[in-house]
């Protein structure tokens, strides 16, 4: 392929998945805000331990609308074990959550079809529930040595909240979400503008094959919800079946190393066989059905008639306009991160009487990191303030006579890694 004509295929590509995207994103963007301002996580963190199926039901429940990323569900995860959620209950609400959210549902539907949307919630629901349930029944016997201080949550009137909104949504969320979905969207453009359409139609492998490679790459990949949704729908274009497009879809924002092995540190070996063998199995599970079982015109003809040839020349001005809306909230996201990169400590504490005490801190990498890391040790007594710099991964304690060594202990019992 000619350069010339390669760039110009990759952009229009990039326009117009971009485009198709832009419209649903922005109004999950907005549901996420609303879900994270009104229903705090305080507030449904009780409900993550008890019995078996009631903590696994519950946890899934919640978990699946969540616009938590697949970062961004690691230190959620961790700290509500560690306020008091069972090992059951943590595992389903970490298989279910990054796999949808309300922004990623409705993104779905946009570029690949209703039927997509909604059996990712509903493999999301089963696995998280299925995974929960595994848990809860081979970690039984295991002592549970924590102590653990409920989070008080904190009321705030109904004008804060709607600030929360679109603070959390327009600006925190697409800074957690925006690399990813960048990637996802880039890699979706360059393939849709390299390889022909139907192209693995073309080397006529199995569906069950292509789901099981697609597999070994998805477990170890680091990609969101939202982010791995332009990826499936190209790959659908190109000839990959459905069912291991879902693979994808399901595995991908599931499982990554980062998810892996905090799931290893902090919940344990029984916990991790669980998680893992709950996805790979739904994954396989659900793939089968739609290739097999399921029209296989349902999870096909959106992505065909979006995403085929000529596409990009049907869009609307709403749509060109939320594309450009969208890409100037990642760049002002972007901007707020770095002008609000060093940390700002509390004026008016009397600072003459309180320690300053700075750790430089592997593995945090969205805000909810920040959030999660801020709130458990400022539950220390003799921690008074604690600011998070996620760009030079350290986190500064102010407080009287700082005990370094147990605030250390607190951030990697978050699943972190303390320098």
């Amino acid at each position: 392929m000619e350069v010339k004509k390669f760039i110009v295929s990759f952009f229009r590509d990039f326009v117009a998945i971009l485009s198709e995207m832009s419209p649903y994103l922005l109004l999950g963007f907005f549901f996420a805000g609303l879900l994270y301002a009104f229903i705090p996580k305080q507030r449904i963190e009780k409900y993550f331990s008890g019995k078996p199926l009631r903590s696994s039901v519950l946890a899934s429940i919640f978990g699946i609308p969540l616009p938590l990323c697949s970062c961004g569900v690691i230190p959620t995860g961790t700290a509500f074990y560690k306020n008091g959620a069972s090992k059951g209950g943590t595992v389903s609400f970490l298989i279910s959550t990054p796999q949808t959210g309300v922004d990623s549902i409705l993104a779905t539907f946009s570029l690949i079809g209703l039927p997509f949307a909604i059996i990712r919630p509903l493999a999301a629901l089963i696995t998280g529930i299925t995974g929960g349930l595994i848990t809860s029944a081979i970690t039984n016997n295991e002592n549970d040595n924590r102590v653990y201080k409920q989070e008080e949550e904190k009321h705030k009137s109904f004008i804060q909240k709607i600030s929360d909104v679109f603070r959390y949504g327009f600006i925190d969320f697409i800074q957690d979400i925006s690399k990813w979905l960048v990637i996802g969207l880039v890699l979706a453009a360059i393939i849709s503008a390299l390889i022909p359409n139907e192209f693995f139609e073309l080397l006529n492998m199995p569906p069950i094959v292509q789901m099981l490679m697609i597999l070994v790459v998805s477990i170890p990949l680091y990609i969101c919800a939202t982010g791995s949704i332009p990826l499936a729908a190209i790959l659908i274009l190109k000839g990959i079946s459905p069912g291991a497009a879902f693979v994808f879809l399901m595995a991908g924002p599931a499982t990554n190393a980062a998810t892996i092995t905090m799931i290893g540190k902090v919940l344990g070996k029984r916990s991790l066989f669980a998680y893992l063998g709950t996805i790979i199995l739904g994954a396989l599970s659900f793939g089968l059905l739609i290739d097999y079982v399921l029209p296989i015109e349902w999870f096909t003809q959106i992505a065909n008639q979006h995403l085929g040839h000529n596409h990009g020349e049907h869009l609307s001005w709403w749509q060109i306009t939320s594309g450009i809306v969208l890409m100037i909230l990642i760049i002002n996201g972007y901007i707020q991160k770095y002008r609000n990169s060093k940390p700002q400590l509390n004026n008016q504490i009397n600072i003459s009487t309180m320690e300053i005490k700075t750790i430089k801190v592997e593995g945090m990498t969205c805000n909810h990191c920040k959030s999660n890391v801020e709130t458990n040790l400022e539950k220390l007594s003799f921690v008074k303030n604690a600011k998070v710099n996620l760009n030079e991964k350290t986190v500064t304690l102010e407080g009287d006579k700082i005990a370094i060594n147990i605030a250390k202990e607190t951030i990697e019992s978050l699943g972190y890694k303390c320098a």
